[in-house]
């Protein structure tokens, strides 16, 4: 794992690990199940405070990039399945709001393919 820390970057430094983790892993530079070093071990690597890391590694965490065992380590995650979970979570709680509120499902799916055209830019 190779990480570069830019002083003069706007990005936050935590917020440089994080993006750097992350687009590693997913990218597949750190294969699933990839031990990372300890909070503090990378911290003393990078010449930055250990809060700094282990607020990049909460943030992965809630991502679902990175996975803590408690003792084990901290290991990268299986790709998207956090994510995927967090979706359908967030699709059940849409699917009996808009039910509460009485949308047919028609109407419910237009508003679910309204937001998403919205958020991936098409249309």
């Amino acid at each position: 794992m190779t990480l570069k820390i830019h002083i003069d970057d706007s990005a936050p430094p935590y917020e440089q690990v994080r993006a750097q983790i992350s687009e590693q892993a997913r990218g597949g530079v750190l294969p699933v199940g990839y031990r990372l070093p300890t909070v503090r071990g990378l911290a003393e690597s990078l010449g930055l405070a250990v809060n700094t890391v282990a607020k990049a590694y909460r943030a992965l965490e809630t991502d679902g990039v990175i996975e803590t065992r408690g003792r084990n380590g901290t290991f990268v995650a299986a790709a998207g399945s956090a994510a995927e979970r967090e979706a359908s979570l967030a699709a059940q709680v849409y699917a009996d709001r808009a039910r509460r509120l009485g949308l047919a499902e028609e109407e419910a799916l237009a508003a679910v393919r309204d937001a998403l055209r919205a958020a991936y830019g098409e249309g």
